[in-house]
This record gives structure tokens, sequence and C-alpha cells, in this order.
């Protein structure tokens, strides 16, 4: 990659990054994503300044022929796409030879629903044998985190990232009684947004419980500045260490582990909101979406109930 290439592609992130409040997962992808690009126009002898439409479809053929997943090779061209619509807004080049690619076509995926009676098993499982004096107390304390995490997951539909590095300063609200305006969480989402995360009362007790067993066996791990310490590099528990805790809960729940992950609580959060009649622009908030259209795919669980009301309800609906 030459030195205007480069350069151009930094201050591509650089501008997602203050303009758009880009994400650091965000602006990692979209750096790899624009350097294969980049790197394969250089072995063409060809640069982002003089690339055509011709050399782009060329590379996402070679995608395809390298059996890049559809949904990889889109986002490569959301990238490619973006970063083409920069360089012709900062002049870099007079055209954008990218505006008229058609991207893979994709089947729209839903999400990996549990159901409410799933759910209360997981959390029942989880929620047994926390106090039995029989275990010895470093997977006691273990349990305890691990149905933690599940209760504020659940309750407040976290994404697993914001769940793991809540900080220390993040619970003080949830400690609050509700009559002092307390009982949720304040997080930090994604481009810096913040929202509020309300708490149910089992989520409440189990994270000040967790607090206490923590603080009374590793004073020290407690008064750290993260909610859920650990000793790696991050300073807190990782995604990858709940994703496994969790994948063993399912599996003493009876439920298929493959089926289970964090996000797919995330998931059952929002469903079972909206399965109770809550409101699409409620939900979106509690989620921090941007955009409601992220938070609309969620609606396929009304889809059977709204089928039954229209069938029962519906006066022309003259069906025996």
């Amino acid at each position: 990659m030459n030195g205007a290439s480069q350069a151009a592609v930094a201050d591509f992130l650089d501008m997602l990054a203050a303009e758009r409040g880009a994400a650091k997962n965000t602006l990692e992808a979209y750096g790899r994503d624009l350097n294969d690009y980049v790197a394969a126009l250089a072995r063409l002898g060809r640069d982002p300044f003089s690339a055509t439409i011709q050399d782009i479809r060329d590379y996402l053929a070679a995608l395809a022929e390298a059996k890049l997943k559809p949904a990889s090779s889109a986002r490569k061209l959301s990238a490619i796409r973006q970063f083409h619509r920069f360089l012709r807004a900062e002049e870099r080049r007079d055209d954008d030879p990218a505006t008229l690619l058609e991207g893979p076509r994709q089947g729209r995926r839903l999400p990996k629903i549990l159901s409410v009676a799933e759910v209360d098993a997981l959390l029942r499982v989880a929620r047994e044998g926390l106090d039995d004096p029989a275990r010895p107390v470093g997977e006691r304390l273990r349990a305890r985190r691990a149905a933690c995490l599940m209760e504020v997951l659940y309750a407040a539909g976290l994404r697993v990232s914001e769940l793991v590095a809540l900080p220390l300063s993040a619970a003080k609200l949830a400690e609050k009684p509700l009559d002092a305006a307390g009982g949720f969480l304040i997080i930090k989402g994604k481009g810096g947004r913040e929202r509020l995360a309300p708490l149910t009362g089992a989520a409440r007790e189990a994270l000040a419980v967790y607090r206490r067993m923590l603080l009374e066996l590793h004073p020290g791990l407690a008064a750290q500045k993260w909610l859920f310490p650990s000793d790696g590099e991050s300073g807190h528990l990782t995604r990858q260490a709940f994703a496994r805790d969790l994948k063993l809960l399912a599996a003493a729940a009876g439920i298929s582990p493959t089926r289970v992950s964090p996000h797919v609580l995330r998931h059952a959060f929002a469903s079972h909101l909206l399965q109770n009649g809550a409101d699409l622009r409620i939900v979106q908030e509690l989620l921090g979406h941007a955009d409601i259209a992220t938070t609309q795919i969620y609606t396929h669980v009304l889809d059977e109930r709204l089928k039954a009301m229209v069938r029962d309800l519906h006066p022309l609906n003259d069906e025996e």
C-alpha cells in the first residue's frame, strides 16, 4: 500500500470516529476491509484514486471465488462505498466508482429466540446451589457471578460488551432503593451514547449479593474500577469467559448450547417485552439502537399473535 492510499484510509477512519462516533470494533473492521481492498488494487497496479467500477467488481468476484460469505462481502462493499464517497467529498477524486454497484443478495436473518420458559430454566439452574457449603468457595463465587450476569443481561438487554465492561460506578444507582430514584444502570453504548437500563428486583439482589461476596473474598479485586473484575489483561471479565459459562448453564438446563449465547439473551429480552405489549420505541431506547429499523427485526415474534387477533376480532372475518 502506497503512502497516499494509507493516508486516505487513515483519514477516512478518523472521520468515522470524529463525525459519526464509530466504536473501536467498527473502526478496526473497516480498517481491515479497506486495507485488504487497497492491497488488492496495488497488486493490479491501481490505487483508490484511479480504481474503476470494473476494478471493484473484479475484487468482489475474487471474494466470491474464495467462498467468502455473502454477509462478509456485503460488509466489505459497504466499507468500499463509504470510502469512495469520502474520497469524492474530500475532492481526492472527481467521481465515485462504487455508486452503481449492487451488493450480494442476502436473506433476512431472524434472531435466535429463547422462549420465556427456556429463559426461566436457565435462571433456575444458575440460582441452584449458590449457598451450598459443600461447594468450594471459589466455585461458589464464579457461580454467583454467572447468575448475576444472567440476571442483569436479561433484565436490561445489554450488549455483552456493555455488560462485562460495566464500570463499578455504573452500579451505584442500582444499589439505591427505588424510591430514591435508583434501581437502574447508566450504560455508555455505541457511539458514546448514554442510556438508562432499569433492573428487576431479582437482578438488583443478585448484583448486591455478588458484590458482597467478592468484597469479602477478594477486597483488592472488588475495589478496582470494573463491576466484574478479573486478573486478565483488560481488567474485567471477557465476553468469551461469560459465553462459556452460559453454555454450561444451557447444557445443565437441557437446552442445546448452540442455541444460547449472551446475544441470544439480549434478543430474548427484546422479543419478550414486545410479546407482552411493550411499545417498539421504548424497546429501541432500552436496547440503545440509534435506528428503529434495527429494532423492528424483533417484531417477527408478534406475527402469530397479530394473525390470531385479526382472525378473532376483525368484524369482516366470518371464518368459522
